[in-house]
């Protein structure tokens, strides 16, 4: 094979067919499927895929008894091929908007952030002019980091990940803004509420209401479960809404652990619960400014300055 060709190389052979069967091929492993898909002959696929791997300079593909398999430097492809035709999908969205909106912005952000940070930032964004639209996508953040490297989020506003994505992955750029404290919470005259220290074997006898599996609340506290010696309980409710958890530990169900923000702009539940003082207490976590490395996005600058952010140096 000949040496890697420059973008510009790769500009003028490549068209967006080109993107969207390397897409398909990796959707359905076959050139088969994906003539089916595209409504196109084998033949035709055939010699599209030669002349796409003729461009990049190397093969993307190797066939194997069940298919087309990519290669390393294949899967690296088929992931950028991706995310442009999900960027060029987001273009024609902003283009139809016309001059109503500067932007069409997509964030991601864990629902604690998203209920306790993001309304004034995004204030600030809607209130432009012309204002920013946006689109908010709550969820856990295994989820929200599988959203930005698909190209399916601009950034997003979230906290660390436990695991970094994978050597070849989308390289992504962090900027942490602040820490966020955790509470262990408990009905108003629950009879921990009134003990000066309480042990973390003490609670874990109690009945509890976490946030489902990969949120950091959840892994914050599993993890001072298994540093103190102790099994960490299993969840009698499992709920992805912090604001959710804290009405149920209101109600009685069980404990808790909630962001102090959420305590805070749901200060009508500072009635109906109170904190546990634990011991060793539960850590911060940092929460971070999370988006692509190596492009110049216009959306995200403008998010940036809605967090108060400096330009990049």
């Amino acid at each position: 094979m000949s040496e890697s060709p420059g973008a510009e190389h790769l500009i003028s052979r490549l068209r967006f067919r080109h993107l969207r069967l390397l897409t398909e091929l990796q959707r359905g492993g076959s050139l088969r499927a994906a003539a089916e898909a595209l409504n196109l002959t084998q033949p035709a696929l055939s010699k599209a895929l030669v002349e796409i791997e003729a461009a990049f300079g190397f093969a993307l593909f190797v066939r194997t008894p069940r298919g087309l398999k990519p290669t390393d430097q294949g899967t690296v492809a088929i992931r950028g091929a991706a995310l442009l035709l999900k960027e060029l999908a987001h273009v024609q969205l902003e283009a139809t908007a016309g001059d109503r909106f500067a932007a069409s912005l997509r964030i991601g952000a864990p629902p604690f952030v998203a209920q306790g940070y993001l309304p004034e930032v995004l204030k600030k964004l809607v209130q432009r002019n012309p204002p920013v639209r946006v689109q908010l996508l709550e969820e856990r953040v295994p989820v929200l980091m599988q959203a930005l490297m698909k190209g399916e989020v601009d950034a997003l506003l979230t906290t660390y990940p436990a695991q970094l994505p994978e050597p070849g992955a989308v390289a992504l750029h962090y900027e942490k803004l602040f820490e966020v404290q955790f509470s262990i919470i408990a009905p108003k005259k629950h009879r921990l509420v009134r003990a000066r220290s309480v042990s973390w074997q003490e609670l874990s006898a109690e009945p509890w209401i976490l946030p489902a599996q990969g949120a950091m609340a959840r892994r914050v506290i599993e993890d001072c479960f298994i540093r103190a010696g102790v099994m960490p309980p299993i969840p009698i409710i499992e709920s992805a809404s912090p604001v959710t958890n804290v009405e149920l530990v209101a109600a009685g169900v069980g404990l808790g652990i909630a962001p102090d923000v959420t305590l805070i702009a749901h200060a009508k539940n500072l009635n109906l619960v109170d904190q546990v003082r634990v011991s060793p207490a539960v850590p911060s976590g940092p929460v971070a400014l999370i988006h692509r490395a190596g492009v110049s996005s216009t959306r995200v600058a403008l998010f940036r300055e809605a967090l108060g952010l400096t330009a990049y140096i």
